[in-house]
This record gives structure tokens, sequence and C-alpha cells, in this order.
């Protein structure tokens, strides 16, 4: 499948085959040109991510709680790999607490986005994340606006 310039390529690694479903029926609805990988388990993230010849994805959605590999591992293998340290890792959580989202941000995540119980709210974040995240060098946010709500 060939994807254009304009094209927002992101990677989803979630093992949650629903919440996977649910993912890629709101891409479909945005208004936005995407192309959606998925990946199930933090192993087989960073296989592809360290294996892949082509251009990294413009956004990582990385879940926390996967198998084989969690995401704060992820997170951090990414964020001290020359390779890879410039992705954009948006956390796509159930969990909240204060004290790891805080580590999160610290590591290097860009956003946070606690998986909500509303499908409304749920596409909202993500096309907020998406949007933000297409800024030409757009730094970390400050800890405020860390956490899309």
């Amino acid at each position: 499948m060939s994807v254009s310039l304009n094209t927002r390529r992101i990677l989803l690694a979630d093992d949650d085959k629903d919440d996977n479903i649910l993912f890629q029926a709101i891409l479909d609805e945005l208004p936005l040109s995407t192309h959606l990988t998925i990946v199930f388990n933090g192993e087989q993230l960073m296989n592809l991510l360290n294996d892949t010849k082509e251009k990294l994805p413009d956004i990582l959605f990385l879940d926390l709680n996967m198998p084989r590999k969690n995401g704060y591992t992820c997170l951090l293998e990414i964020k001290r790999s020359e390779k890879l340290k410039l992705l954009c890792v948006v956390i796509y959580s159930t969990s909240y607490e204060y004290e790891v989202v805080s580590l999160l941000y610290k590591n290097g995540a860009q956003y946070y986005i606690r998986k909500p119980g509303s499908y409304k709210q749920l596409k909202k974040l993500i096309y907020q994340a998406l949007t933000l995240s297409a800024q030409v060098d757009f730094p970390q946010p400050s800890m405020e606006e860390f956490v899309l709500s």
C-alpha cells in the first residue's frame, strides 16, 4: 500500500484487539489522511522500529500494559536510541497515576491520553494529539499540557 506525502503514518502499540478496532474506526472518521500500523506487544514494536529501513511513523500511540515488553521499557529504549529519539510518543493507557505520568513526561513522552469511557471523547483526544503533533519541531509541552483531557 502506498502512502502519500500528506498521509499521517500512525503506529499503535496495544495488545487489546477491541481497542485497536475502535482506534481504526476513529481514524476513519477523522478529517485526516492516515495509515495505521498496529503491533500487539512491546517486543514486536521495538523490532519494527529498529529494523525498519523506511521513514519512521509520524506518531506512536503507546499502551503501557503490554506483554513481552511493557510501554515504559519501550519508551526508555526509544528515547535512548539515536535513530528513534525524535519519534513523537503519545502514551495511550487506561490507568492514571500522577507519579507514573510524571515519570513518563520526564522520560520524553510527548503526550498522555487516559482512555476515556466515551467514544466521542476518545475521538476528540486522538484528533487533538494528531493535530498537535503535526506541528513542525513541536517541543514537548509543559507538564500542565502533557495530559490531554
